[in-house]
């Protein structure tokens, strides 16, 4: 008996180190992030027709490979996921864009980044509430490792041209949080049998729409059929959107510690940084080398399997 609850837990645990393994190609893809950003801006784009394109085409992409993945029966889902993909598109992508773009011109980019990756703070305590799971001294440690590696790696230590209002930080902690949600109510929306893809699907649909209906975001560009414009949304759309977020909810499935996910996503700063570095010469100081060791070694800290958990 003994033998065969050791192999199912360790069949269990296989499997959550694989649903990880998908959080952190995610957190790849998304290190791509600042890299389509910056192409769109060089054609014209906005932070909202960005956004907007990226949804857009990623929701697209996304339904395209349900239908062929899944078939048309996968759209078919429950009241209550289809209530998760709507609170996913609406705070996860809709409100979340907003605030950070917003956070980003009131404090600038350095101390928006910063506040954007205390999410994994608000998904710990989020879970600790709804899912009854427990944090250790370890996970602690780690947690605060993981703050202090994103912050280091995001400005360098170089808070001089920084400017913090109490409104600017309500709504930096405000992006952080509607970040965070995303795990959480990932996690609610993927509780029953329901394709990833689909849920994937609708999460971009909601999060387009609202979008569209709040910013309007073709009116705030001169030209939105730009051809090399729509192409890099396309791809933005293809691998930052479509393909992470699919495997995003494929690895959330399967993950019984959700407090763990944005920890293990934040490999998205230090891939955006290394891109930052090779494609638009960005500077690698020393500090920002000390930030990417503490946000690898608290993804380690956090995978650390312990007699309490």
């Amino acid at each position: 008996m003994n033998l065969v609850c050791h192999r199912r837990r360790q069949v269990s645990m296989d499997s959550e180190y694989k649903s990880f393994g998908k959080i952190f190609i995610t957190g790849c893809l998304w290190g791509t992030i600042g890299l389509f950003v910056k192409l769109m801006e060089a054609q014209g784009s906005s932070s909202p027709y960005t956004s907007f394109l990226r949804l857009l085409f990623g929701f697209i992409l996304l339904a395209l490979m349900t239908l062929i993945i899944d078939g048309p029966k996968a759209f078919c889902i429950g009241r209550r996921t289809l209530l998760s993909c709507v609170l996913l598109g609406i705070i996860c992508q809709g409100i979340f864009n907003i605030l950070y773009s917003t956070s980003i011109s009131m404090n600038g980019m350095s101390v928006g980044s910063v506040l954007l990756y205390t999410a994994p703070i608000f998904t710990c305590i989020t879970s600790m509430l709804l899912f009854k799971e427990k944090m250790n001294f370890l996970k602690w440690v780690a947690l605060l490792v993981n703050v202090v590696g994103c912050a280091l790696t995001a400005t360098g230590g170089d808070f001089s041209a920084a400017s913090l209002a109490p409104l600017g930080l309500l709504i930096g902690v405000g992006a952080g949080f509607t970040y965070a949600m995303t795990a959480v109510i990932g996690r609610i929306a993927m509780q029953e049998e329901t394709s990833p893809f689909a849920v994937a699907t609708y999460n971009l649909f909601f999060g387009c729409l609202f979008i569209a209906l709040v910013r309007h975001p073709w009116t705030t560009v001169d030209a939105p059929f730009n051809a090399r414009l729509l192409l890099y949304g396309l791809l933005f759309g293809l691998i930052a959107t479509a393909l992470a977020y699919s495997i995003y909810f494929s690895g959330l499935s399967k993950i019984t510690e959700t407090g763990k996910v944005p920890v293990v996503a934040s490999i998205e700063l230090v891939v955006a940084t290394i891109i930052g570095v090779f494609a638009f010469s960005e500077s690698m100081t020393i500090i920002k080398i000390v930030g990417i060791v503490l946000v690898l070694l608290s993804i380690l800290l956090f995978s650390w399997k312990t007699t309490s958990d």
